[in-house]
């Protein structure tokens, strides 16, 4: 039973491991997925073109920021949907007329202008409705207290404003995307989004919330885009693009469906990390939009967490069945992972992204435990075997009961012995100003013990256990002992001047002084190896030992550190009678004394 519970108690641990979800195993989980996603076949998308405004354009125009006038010659060149990812919150540097060319450009395409999540709070305007389906969305929402605004002229007469913030994971990589997010208690889009629909002319997109947060996301005439309860898409970054420089678009420019304008310019934007590599604002918000149109985007079901619970709560009970026997656990640890692992791969072939990094790593764990355990476990049952019987028995049984445990035979002999019990009073107060120091109690504790038990062993007896600041020890086993009364007596009277002496040394200290009660009892008994076939003791059981453990318990009710029974008396101490007690179990009172100091 307590090897059952020992494994109970690790299994949970690591289950409890798994759904608190640390840092270590949340970037596990994070660079399984990057390895699934970038282990795919590189896709060329067709429908999105790259416009990259480079050093070379850059130098042309005399530096940054370009002329608004450029990005009015760009888009009119542009056949399909146009969007620009620079943030333009200020006035052209080269005056206003700059900013009414582009305005009114913009005015003749259906044109998408990049805003940027900010921490300080403004009035924020949207230029499109949402269609709410289910819960509210809002609670489940990445919040941002405003928007970098976009120049009023150009908000006024873009037909789309979308956020290119990108949500970095806690290695820094940006992996996720928010699809919408929470602008002044208003859902608020992602750039891509906004492309999405300007190209099927909606006033709306679709939203649809359930109590475990955001299900999906749509544009209308698209596939649904299933998110995860914030409403992000991890991305498919193993996808390529047909790229063009502005200079080229101006002079050739490739026809699309979509054309996404960005600065890749040095030191003018920061390129964003991704599990593809470094990654402009127009590349990424192209990643969304590819994943939009295609529904492509591999996504975590809110229901994911609950089957890979499952998936490892099956895993631990496999690893729990076959770990007694390395020969059948080691081929089914490395069965169950590469099964884990085609499973993850199965699910991935249909856009669902499951941690089984997670349960791989913890079932490994519980395995890589339980086998360790088993072989201390044996190690230290062959060693007990020699330490306890090796003194007693030859050292050719020992060598056989060491090879096979199962020879040995639980059991012992009624012998009479006599019993010793000593326990600190007052233990509690003293472990209370010990919690912030445990360490200190437990010095404290040992100093103690030592103090204690060289004297039992120095008059002969055996001690049986410790049992926090309890000593347990006996008298005339495994060896016969002459007078064990006398000396059990005398031993006791020895332990109490050594714990004065003990106590000098603590009030020297500062320490507290530690105060015991012990109880001595004489009495017929069963003494041998107790246990299991895999643990056991050498120790006693009885009722002479249950009234030895009472008498030390009724101390403090007569205000002394010694009782002793009747049983127990010998010629030569000066016992003072306390009372006649009755114990539990028993008809006949016993007669119980004591030695002052």
């Amino acid at each position: 039973m307590k090897k059952l519970a020992l494994r109970s108690s690790i299994a949970g641990s690591l289950l409890a491991l798994f759904i608190w979800d640390p840092y270590p195993l949340q970037l596990l989980e994070l660079k399984s997925y990057d390895y699934l996603i970038m282990s795919t076949e590189p896709v060329q998308n067709e429908n999105i073109l790259l416009v990259e405004l480079d050093e070379e354009i850059v130098e042309a125009y005399e530096g940054y920021p370009l002329p608004r006038d450029l990005y009015a010659q760009l888009i009119n060149k542009t056949e399909g949907i146009p969007g620009i990812t620079v943030l333009m919150p200020d006035p052209d540097i080269r005056g206003k007329e700059y900013d009414n060319t582009f305005a009114y450009a913009m005015s003749t395409k259906p044109t998408v202008l990049a805003q940027a999540a900010s921490t300080q709070s403004d009035k924020v305007s949207l230029h499109v409705g949402t269609a709410q389906l289910g819960e509210d969305p809002l609670p489940w929402l990445y919040e941002y207290p405003g928007i970098l605004r976009t120049l009023p002229i150009l908000q006024a007469t873009a037909k789309g404003l979308g956020l290119v913030t990108a949500t970095p994971e806690i290695d820094g990589v940006t992996r996720r995307i928010p699809l919408v997010v929470n602008v002044q208690s208003k859902p608020y889009p992602a750039f891509a989004l906004e492309l999405l629909r300007l190209a099927v002319s909606d006033p709306s997109y679709q939203l649809k919330t359930t109590q475990e947060g955001i299900d999906w996301i749509r544009v209308p005439s698209y596939p649904l885009m299933n998110t995860d309860a914030n409403g992000r898409i991890f991305l498919d970054w193993n996808t390529t693009f047909y790229k063009q420089t502005a200079a080229e678009y101006m002079t050739d420019p490739i026809a699309a469906p979509f054309v996404i304008f960005g600065v890749t310019a040095e030191g003018v934007v920061n390129p964003t990390p991704t599990p593809a590599g470094l990654k402009y604002p127009h590349e990424i918000q192209a990643n969304i939009l590819h994943n939009l149109i295609n529904g492509s985007a591999p996504s975590t079901p809110t229901w994911a967490k609950g089957a890979e619970l499952f998936a490892l709560v099956l895993s631990l009970l496999l690893v729990a069945v076959t770990v007694s026997s390395v020969y059948i656990s080691a081929p089914v640890i490395f069965i169950l992972v590469g099964g884990l692992m085609f499973g993850a791969w199965y699910s991935f072939q249909s856009s669902y992204l499951f941690d089984v990094t997670g349960i791989i790593l913890l079932s490994f764990l519980f395995w890589t435990i339980e086998t360790f355990r088993n072989f201390i476990t044996q190690y230290l049952l062959r060693l007990q075997i020699k330490q306890q019987f090796g003194t007693y028995v030859s050292p050719d049984l020992v060598k056989k009961l060491q090879e096979d445990p199962t020879l040995l035979r639980l059991g012992g002999e009624t012998k009479r012995l006599t019993f010793l019990f000593s326990d600190i009073r007052g233990f509690t107060p003293i472990s209370e100003k010990y919690q912030k120091d445990p360490q200190g109690l437990t010095r404290l504790i040992n100093r103690f013990l030592d103090n204690q038990t060289e004297i039992i062993l120095k008059h002969g007896g055996t001690i049986d256990k410790y049992m926090g600041d309890c000593i347990m020890a006996f008298w005339n086993a495994p060896l016969d002992i002459e007078d064990q009364e006398k000396k059990a007596t005398e031993c006791v009277l020895e332990m109490r001047i050594a714990l004065g002496e003990l106590n000098e040394r603590l009030r020297e200290e500062g320490l507290d002084e530690i105060n015991t009660g012990a109880g001595i009892n004489t009495g017929l008994c069963v003494v041998g190896n107790f246990g299991s076939s895999s643990r056991f003791d050498y120790s006693v059981l009885g009722d002479a030992v249950n009234l030895a453990a009472r008498l030390e318990s009724s101390c403090k009710n007569y205000d002394v550190d010694l009782v002793i029974s009747e049983h127990s008396l010998v010629d030569g101490f000066d016992y003072e009678f306390l009372d006649n007690v009755t114990v539990k179990g028993k008809s006949e009172p016993v007669k119980i004394y004591t030695i002052r100091k």
